[in-house]
């Protein structure tokens, strides 16, 4: 029987009644079951003391319902006067209310509570939750929600406060209906230049961010479009902080710094010099406008001077003048001002031994600290790069004494697989905010930093750049969903545990299945270190291609430019010296204690190696005393390994999980597992060639159970010469003659006689949808279309390349040796329905 490895295929088994769209998340409050839910008896009648449907106080009411309705069943019915204590009941309010309506003697027990904190009791008949503000309310209604939707029923009564005031996500939506990054499909906020009609989706997805605590939103790219200040861009902002508001969520913009000379309608300015004062009042006006509409408006979010932005130094004026005069602006109307560390020359110069593109944001920003307004956050990417598979933290973090300070810290994996590879990013963000950088001597971990604690500071916290899109899942992966999760709750306390956050999800958003936890869980937690082994390690960052889409394998593409995420390769040695001994001088960015950690190759990390130094790839590892080109060499092909065996054992949750979201994950897991083989085969192949060392275990460029596609016959098909080399078995594929005409490509099996699985190494570019038919002596195992890009969103390639690369796998096939094998690929647009190479594979090979 044909075998058709497709997502439309799988989908086209799916009992509908069983299907989840992923559309609920973690909110999805699926029914307990009944030996469960017999435990605790839910009261029926919740109270919610709100001022208004706008208040979030009056959300938090009719999400209790909504939730205890789904678990339990039944009906809840929902009030908003006082109820006698007396009656079973949930209480949800304000601390002030709930005091104004029963008396301070009744809340004699609760603890002074902070900003945006909230009380929980469920120790009595009455659930209290009782909010610093409404949005607190809310968020203690959630928890409440949370624990009953796990089956956890415990009598607890505890206050619970956030670790730092900002917590806030970052759109980087284009007024066009685009995402930058955007591997969930077209914005929710925006389209055809201006923000939607239909808020929905907005309002939906306030729902998911308050549900983690979340409290402030910007809705538009960093790489801003001023058009977004006009008069009909104003209303829109309004519109979407009235959709938002009930959930607490106050909303920002990103500015484009040169927006005053931009044709407007508020002016056409022929300068937009910060210290100008026709600018200043341009922004004053601009900033009471946007109040006017919307009077809890959260501030803005600055990029200036970064990869060709404009800026104050256009006008030779410092960065703290340019953020000052927005923040001057925001000041009376009690806003923020949060404006990107990300600032660097992207044309520097490779052959300066000292150049660095890693000293930028200290260089740019230390001797600015106390300067800046104290509305002014200055906002930080976690490393000193750009969301590397693995950096060291910021340095900048200890320079920011006098200046609030939030991470940046990227939910949407831009260089780490795209939604494509699974990475649950927790762990590495942990790496950062548990980092003790040791300003003068003493404890300074980024996380103190960034609440304010270490340094005392009022304003600090946390960005998330993640980009939610139209398609039901948000992020385009079920799975990825775990780390819009984990970010709300690490923001509100960044030393939660990385496994208990994704065991509190996986229960919500999938089942409390302990074969379901247990297989989620070691997925996940083992998804950095695998997806690290097989695309960069030893600290050379992600090695994917920095000049095109971000996705997949091309080291050779981080030399050579003027980006500045080199890795210094060459025939005998590799990575960059950040000594200040003999480098860039990176190193002494650090306190003294962490600088000299980093100067000493003996006592630098190996996983930070070649971040920090230049080394020949003979030099052997303190942590297993192989060289570095071995390590290279080994770490690729284990990882790739390990990434074979998530599809085979997430098909062990096969019936746990609801038919619709089992198969989308389990083809993406499969996709991984072949993508993974090409990112192995390219890292591996570039350094081998580069180093002219050989693979200790003779595997680099040994492929014993492939047949070469331009080894085939070939009818209608011509070898092409792939760029890059290594993105290509043997360097080589083969494409169709023509676009319009099918080519055929023909051999006999050289192996023994047995059952193999077969896999298939070929191409998958955009715009084309090419059909590849593989049979056995005519008889046909196995079709498949090159329609990846409409299940799978990441960045797309239009070349054959390591973006497009990808494998077919077709399992339990018996061979007869000298069985001929054909392909017939029929092209579709572009795609020449370009094929790599077949591999038979016996039990427990993966070639």
């Amino acid at each position: 029987m044909t075998v058709i490895w497709q997502l439309g295929a799988l989908l086209s088994l799916l009992s509908l009644a069983s299907a989840e769209t992923g559309h609920a998340a973690w909110l999805r409050y699926a029914p307990l079951p009944a030996s469960v839910a017999r435990q605790y008896s839910a009261p029926s009648t919740v109270v919610a003391l709100n001022i208004s449907e706008v208040d979030p106080v009056y959300t938090a009411g009719q999400e209790l319902q909504k939730g205890i309705q789904g678990i339990f069943g039944g009906k809840v019915t929902v009030a908003n006067t006082n109820i006698s204590l007396s009656s079973p009941a949930i209480i949800v309010s304000t601390l002030g209310q709930y005091v104004k309506a029963y008396g301070s003697e009744t809340a004699g027990h609760v603890p002074e509570l902070t900003d945006d904190a909230f009380w929980l009791d469920t120790t009595g008949d009455t659930v209290q939750i009782l909010g610093q503000n409404g949005r607190a309310a809310l968020y203690g209604a959630f928890e409440y929600l949370s624990l009953i939707a796990q089956g956890n029923f415990s009598k607890v009564a505890y206050a619970t406060a956030p670790d730092a005031p900002i917590r806030w996500v970052n759109q980087w939506d284009n007024m066009d209906g685009h995402i930058e990054r955007g591997y969930g499909g077209d914005s929710i906020v925006f389209s055809n230049g201006t923000i939607k009609n239909d808020l929905q989706r907005v309002i939906d997805y306030g729902r998911l961010l308050a549900s983690i605590r979340i409290n402030g939103i910007i809705i538009n790219n960093v790489n801003a479009n001023a058009t977004l200040l006009n008069p009909k861009g104003v209303d829109g902002i309004g519109r979407v902080a009235d959709a938002l508001r009930p959930y607490g969520i106050q909303v920002g913009i990103s500015l484009n710094f040169a927006s005053p000379s931009a044709n407007l309608v508020y002016g056409n300015l022929t300068t937009f010099d910060p210290l100008n004062q026709t600018v200043i009042d341009w922004w004053t006006n601009v900033t009471d406008t946007i109040y006017d509409r919307v009077p809890d408006f959260a501030g803005y979010l600055v990029k200036a001077n970064s990869e060709g932005q404009p800026g104050p130094l256009t006008y030779n004026r410092t960065l703290a003048e340019g953020a000052n005069m927005f923040a001057s602006a925001l000041k009376p109307h009690g806003g923020i001002l949060m404006f990107r560390a990300f600032v660097y020359d992207n044309h520097i110069n490779e052959t300066n031994w000292k150049a660095d593109r890693a000293n930028a944001a200290v260089d740019f920003f230390r001797d600015l600290d106390g300067v800046f307004d104290d509305n002014v956050v200055v906002q930080v990417k976690y490393g000193p790069i750009d969301f590397q598979v693995r950096e060291p933290p910021s340095p900048l973090f200890a320079h920011l004494r006098q200046t609030g300070a939030a991470i940046e810290l990227q939910i949407t994996q831009e260089y780490l697989g795209q939604q494509c590879h699974l990475f649950y990013l927790p762990p590495l963000w942990h790496s950062i905010l548990d980092f003790d950088l040791r300003s003068d001597n003493k404890s300074t971990l980024v996380s103190d930093v960034v609440s304010g604690k270490r340094f005392n500071r009022t304003l600090g916290g946390y960005a998330g750049v993640v980009n939610v899109g139209v398609n039901d899942t948000w992020l385009g992966s079920h799975l990825s969903m775990s780390n819009l999760y984990a970010f709300g709750r690490l923001a509100w306390d960044p030393h939660g545990d990385s496994e208990t956050i994704l065991q509190d999800w996986t229960r919500l958003t999938f089942s409390s299945d302990p074969a379901v936890i247990e297989t989620i869980t070691d997925l996940s937690l083992e998804s950095w270190p695998t997806y690290e082994s097989y695309t960069g390690n030893l600290g050379i960052q992600t090695l994917t291609d920095i000049l095109y889409t971000h996705f997949g394998p091309n080291p050779a593409s981080q030399d050579n430019n003027g980006w500045g995420q080199w890795t210094r390769a060459d025939a005998d040695s590799i990575g960059m010296d950040r000594t200040v001994s003999n480098g860039t001088g990176f190193s002494g960015q650090y306190p003294p204690e962490v600088a000299e950690v980093f100067e000493d190759i003996s006592t630098t990390p190996d996983n930070l190696l070649l971040w920090f130094h230049h080394v020949n790839y003979t030099t052997k590892l303190k942590s297993s005393g192989k060289t570095v080109i071995q390590h290279f060499y080994d770490a690729h092909y284990a990882g790739a390994e390990n990434a074979q065996t998530f599809a085979t054992r997430w098909e062990r949750l096969k019936g746990k999980i609801d038919d619709q979201r089992y198969n989308e994950t389990l083809f993406r897991l499969r996709y991984q597992a072949g993508h993974s083989i090409v990112w192995r085969d390219a890292i591996n192949e570039f350094y081998h060639n580069m180093s002219g060392i050989a693979d200790e275990a003779k595997r680099v460029g040994s492929h014993p159970w492939r047949i070469e596609a331009e080894s085939f016959d070939l009818d209608g098909y011509d070898v092409y010469q792939v760029h890059p080399f290594h993105t290509a078995s043997n360097f080589t594929g083969i494409v169709t003659s023509s676009n319009t005409t099918a080519g055929t490509a023909t051999t006999t099996v050289p192996f023994e006689s047995g059952t193999y699985d077969i896999a298939v190494g070929y191409w998958d570019m955009f715009n084309g949808t090419s059909k590849w038919v593989l049979s056995l002596n005519n008889k046909t195992i196995g079709s498949w279309l090159g329609d990846n890009e409409k299940y799978l969103g990441h960045e797309p390639s239009r070349y054959l390349d390591g973006h497009s690369a990808t494998r077919v796998t077709f399992h339990n096939i018996t061979v007869e040796k000298g069985d001929t094998v054909k392909i017939v690929g029929t092209p579709g647009g572009i795609e020449p329905a370009p094929l790599d190479y077949v591999a038979f594979l016996p039990e427990g090979v993966i070639d």
